[in-house]
């Protein structure tokens, strides 16, 4: 049995022999056509999922911005988590210098967090205050004034004098008879909440008065070592004109 008898005998089982033109009828436009164009296949349905297929291609074709919009927000007690865990710089207590590096007999000037302190002691009422270093006059720095006879922070500029609550006590140029300009509040000098411990002074950078008495809600940090004779704990500082060092 040659190949092409089996050739016809199994087209003859799947339906018509088809056509095959002669040389001398075909034309360039004619083509034969294949033997498997009589067939009649029964391929499943390609819409029997159509529902899914649809859904698909509905997603696929959502774009981005879309699908970002659709997203549930964030939990509200996830939100106010993260409220709660920020830290707010100004509500801190900060080392300022050691006492062993303060004279009580003239005013220093420091920075903290970008604020220009001075640092001065108060015979009067015995303790290390932390001002604004600025005179509320004309701005001149109070850390290049003096500590008067009296125990007074005085402006070097036009000798403002100034208790240790920030009181202006006096000013030189004003008439003794004239209004009581010193005691107005454009006159005083802002106070910031100041503490010595470990033998370090220690500032609260927020003058604001619902601070004033911050000390006893909020101390600095405690180490319990630097209060035990048997260390010893050498002090020193140095200031550096970078704000920060990489």
């Amino acid at each position: 049995m040659t190949p092409f008898t089996l050739y016809v005998r199994a087209a003859s089982a799947i339906g018509p022999l088809p056509y095959f033109p002669t040389t001398a009828t075909r034309n360039k436009t004619q083509f034969p056509k294949s033997i498997f164009h009589n067939l009649n296949l029964k391929l499943p349905a390609l819409t029997r999922n159509g529902s899914k297929s649809r859904l698909f291609m509905t997603l696929s074709s959502t774009p981005s911005s879309t699908m970002e919009s659709i997203e549930p927000p964030m939990p509200e007690l996830e939100a106010d988590g993260l409220e709660e865990e920020r830290f707010d710089w100004y509500s801190q207590w900060y080392p300022v210098m050691p006492v062993c590096d303060l004279d009580k007999r003239v005013p220093h000037g420091k920075k903290v967090l970008g604020l220009d302190l001075v640092v001065w002691w108060d015979k009067n009422e015995n303790e290390w205050k932390v001002f604004d270093d600025t005179c509320p006059h004309r701005l001149a720095p109070l850390s290049e004034g003096r500590i008067d006879q009296w125990g007074r922070l005085q402006c070097v500029y036009h000798g403002w004098c100034f208790n240790g609550n920030g009181d202006c006590k006096i000013i030189p140029q004003a008439p003794l008879d004239g209004p009581p300009v010193h005691t107005l509040k454009k006159a005083c000098v802002a106070v910031y909440p100041s503490v010595v411990q470990h033998d370090i002074v220690w500032v609260w950078p927020n003058a604001d008065p619902q601070y004033k008495d911050i000390i006893t809600k909020k101390k600095p940090p405690y180490i319990p070592e630097l209060d035990d004779p048997s260390f010893s704990r050498p002090m020193g500082n140095r200031d550096l004109p970078f704000g920060s060092v990489r």
